[in-house]
């Protein structure tokens, strides 16, 4: 094993190594915090690691004592993967100003697994020792009883230390810290007036829990005057997938897996793998970094197994709050997105050959994207995906889908329509380009929505197709895309668009086991996966014509 002077770097190579069990997501924080430490102070990557500052937050959580079991009254002494996530938050600044890298942090654990702790003694730590004059810190909830379980945890923790009561002043509804003219709050929905805000940190408990992103968006629009101020996401998985946490999860895992890049956003996602069998007490840990470790911990969740399968309609809680699953998500994720990205191959020359076009014409205030697909001589097919979005709308969706929209147009993967609204002109001007470079079989679209669109290109000599959006239409396509790409036979040239709206994706079921994207559990948009499935139910059909043909041809016929 090898051996590091911090903490927060042993504990990944104690992850990656085995000495620490832990899922794939945790391994992949782990490997994002060793890739960072070989490119830190780099000019593209201004941040360096200075388990200093580390150090100075573990030494002050020993001064916090627990307030609940059998370790009520101890000192705090951090776990390894504790250690890992408040280290990683407090340790990264950036080489030339010396403030934190990470703004945002979202962190995701079993239930019982000490969540309350690192949140208390992070807001203890931000709301006297950190050096921020007037700190504002607020724990948030939609329920102020709930916003409560923080803020008087991190209350208990100042009444029992002795060393910290003498510095805070603690009440029912406050604590304050006099020399800084600091504050620590419990703040919800019922709160009075949320107006006139200025968080430093802002703790967001059970965020799976809010059916709006209200308290999130409120913490957030407040922070612009501090200098490095810190969002503080600690959830458990939910039931809720149109809730605005399960979005933030998908978002979180794109960060971690590399299919977006943000690198003030600090990421701890502790859960079963999706081979994992519930049952086995042995990948329990995975979920329960802390609960597991102990065996009264095991006993719990072993007295929970035990319900969940003696009453099945307990199971759905079990594997949610205790093996920190999102119900639905084990099974409808529509691709393998590590096959997916191992056929991230160059595009060959394409000028001059035959391609059948996808169009998803969605709204017009949403993202429209194109396909052209191309079925190669060798049984592959390649792909150029094409999106198109409101100029004046970029911004707004940049904050609402969370993903670069900015940069994309810049790296010519979309394109800003002016004004409002989709111009299906810009479309329709982007099919007859690629007529001239290649050559366009067929254009297939979704009929909603699309009826004038293929009109004017009927007009204009083009073949349309129509493509009935259901299951008899899509479920072959739709299975037959996954299965090239698990085979290697997909070449979709790394367009960062079209991963992001395939990672997006999830499917529905009917009875027969027919399958179709499913846009109303899709956490995000997945209009560019939409028009290649549209393209690829004729694209799929002409290459297996031209199997048949060339095998007909090739037969030895005697008379």
């Amino acid at each position: 094993m090898k051996s590091y002077s911090d903490s927060v770097t042993q504990y990944c190579y104690d992850v990656l190594e085995g000495k620490e069990i832990a899922g794939e997501l945790v391994k992949l924080a782990c490997k994002r915090h060793l890739r960072d430490l070989d490119r830190q102070g780099a000019e593209e990557f201004p941040y360096i690691f200075i388990p200093e500052k580390a150090e100075r937050v573990f030494k002050f959580f020993s001064f916090c004592k627990h307030t609940k079991g059998k370790l009520a009254g101890q000192p705090i002494n951090l776990e390894p993967f504790q250690k890992f996530i408040i280290g990683s938050i407090f340790g990264w600044v950036h080489k030339d100003t010396g403030l934190r890298r990470y703004r945002k942090a979202y962190v995701q654990l079993g239930r019982k697994n000490g969540k309350s702790t690192i949140l208390s003694g992070t807001g203890l730590y931000m709301l006297m020792a950190d050096g921020e004059e007037g700190a504002e810190i607020y724990s948030t909830a939609t329920k102020k009883d709930q916003a409560k379980i923080v803020y008087d945890d991190a209350k208990n923790m100042v009444i029992r230390s002795k060393d910290l009561s003498k510095r805070l002043k603690p009440n029912r509804d406050m604590i304050y810290h006099e020399k800084t003219n600091s504050k620590f709050v419990p703040l919800s929905k019922d709160t009075k007036s949320l107006d006139g805000l200025s968080p430093y940190l802002g703790i967001i408990d059970e965020y799976h829990a809010h059916p709006t992103p209200e308290m999130y968006d409120v913490i957030v629009s407040g922070m612009g005057q501090r200098t490095q101020p810190l969002l503080f996401i600690i959830t458990t998985a939910g039931f809720e997938l149109n809730y605005p946490c399960y979005k933030e999860y998908k978002y979180c895992c794109q960060l971690l897996d590399g299919t977006l890049k943000n690198e003030e956003y600090f990421v701890y996602i502790a859960q079963l793998d999706k081979n994992d069998d519930y049952r086995d007490a042995n990948v329990w840990i995975k979920a329960n970094p802390l609960l597991a470790k102990t065996e009264e911990g095991m006993n719990y969740l072993r007295g929970e197994l035990k319900i969940a399968l003696d009453m099945p309609e307990k199971l759905r809680n079990f594997l949610t709050k205790n093996m920190n699953i999102w119900v639905d998500e084990k099974d409808n994720g529509y691709m393998d997105m590590k096959k997916w990205r191992a056929c991230n191959k160059e595009l060959p020359n394409l000028e001059g050959k035959e391609c059948i076009v996808g169009v998803d014409l969605s709204s017009k205030i949403d993202l429209t994207s194109v396909t052209a697909e191309f079925p190669l001589e060798n049984g592959e097919y390649a792909i150029i995906s094409h999106s198109f979005i409101p100029e004046n709308a970029i911004r707004t969706k940049e904050i609402k889908d969370k993903v670069p929209y900015s940069l994309w147009i810049k790296q010519g993967y979309i394109t800003a329509t002016p004004g409002d609204i989709v111009d299906y002109e810009f479309v329709k001007q982007y099919i007859r380009d690629l007529n001239v470079k290649y050559k366009v079989k067929e254009i297939c679209f979704d009929p909603w929505n699309a009826t004038q669109f293929a009109t004017d290109m009927m007009n204009e000599g083009f073949e349309c197709v129509e493509i009935r959006q259901g299951y008899k239409t899509l479920s072959e396509p739709t299975k037959n895309i996954r299965e090239l790409v698990y085979q290697g036979k997909i070449i979709h040239g790394n367009n960062p668009v079209l991963t992001w709206a395939v990672s997006n994706a999830v499917t529905k079921q009917d009875p027969n086991e027919n399958i179709m994207l499913d846009k109303a559990k899709s956490t995000n948009r997945i209009d560019p996966i939409a028009s290649l499935i549209n393209a690829h139910s004729r694209a799929m059909l002409y290459m297996r014509e031209k199997d048949v043909n060339e095998h007909i041809l090739s037969d030895d016929f005697s008379f």
